[in-house]
């Protein structure tokens, strides 16, 4: 029996992008049959709701209301839902999975890490990185970062994205011999519909997020939920931004992206 899990969700309460609160998900998305849901809402410099300058633990308090929200509901019925956050660095976004609130609370400068700071620590303290849409081209974007260094993961489809984008992705992550998922990057309960969302298979249903965490860092992953040829390449994947591509250090390399693709 396989497991199927979101893991890319935005809430109201935390993130500035988001229509609905944290609960308004759960039945929707146990009505199709999931199994859980990641709440990954939008850290301190992301698209985040919560005022910056509040106090650190006051502010980790409300990021955390849309989660906390979310598995209220989930326990009222009988529903898992895991805590997780979205980070942004230059227009390049990753996603944190296998921490918790507490210890976002002793940890406050979280608000200032570089790319390898956030990988090193978070790995340190038992979580992982997932490097999220990295091929998404937008007008608040204006160069596509890649640092396979710093994440232990790629986000091969994304609800959000163009089909060329989770190509693309696809192909970086099979590179890097680095395990995918899949998520709806969803910001609205309404569009929780069979054919809209995304999402990842396990292969047992998990009690905790670390179980999650253990399946990506031992590759132990199952196939992903996207729609049919969501991620093949068709011959019209054109990046129109500059790409750095980082070392393991998280430095520039000047590696031209379609030599270090083999595309």
């Amino acid at each position: 029996m396989a497991y199927f899990y979101e893991t890319h969700l935005h809430t109201s309460q935390a993130s500035a992008c988001g229509a609905s609160r944290g609960r308004d998900y759960v039945k929707r998305y146990q009505d199709l049959g999931f199994s859980g849901l990641f709440v990954t809402d939008h850290f301190f410099r992301g698209n985040c709701a919560i005022d910056r300058n509040l106090p650190w633990r006051k502010w980790v308090d409300q990021f955390c209301k849309g989660y906390e929200d979310a598995k209220e509901e989930g326990i009222r019925l009988g529903f898992d839902v895991f805590f997780g956050w979205e980070e942004t660095f230059d227009g390049d976004d990753y996603l944190i999975y296998g921490l918790d609130k507490d210890w976002l609370i002793r940890h406050p400068e979280a608000r200032s890490w570089s790319r390898k700071e956030q990988y090193d620590i978070v790995r340190e303290a038992g979580g992982c990185v997932i490097q999220a849409h990295p091929f998404r081209q937008r007008h608040y974007i204006h160069c596509i970062y890649l640092s396979p260094g710093c994440v232990d993961g790629v986000e091969a489809a994304n609800g959000g994205n163009e089909q060329a984008n989770d190509a693309l992705a696809w192909i970086y992550a099979n590179k890097l011999k680095l395990p995918v998922i899949a998520g709806t990057d969803i910001h609205n309960a309404d569009n929780v519909e069979e054919g809209k969302v995304m999402g990842v298979y396990l292969n047992k249903k998990i009690t905790d997020i670390g179980e999650f965490v253990n399946a990506v860092l031992n590759k132990e992953l199952g196939p992903i939920k996207i729609p049919t040829g969501r991620c093949d390449v068709k011959g019209n994947e054109n990046v129109l931004l500059p790409v750095d591509i980082r070392d393991k250090k998280d430095r520039s390399t000047g590696k031209d992206l379609w030599d270090y693709l083999g595309i």
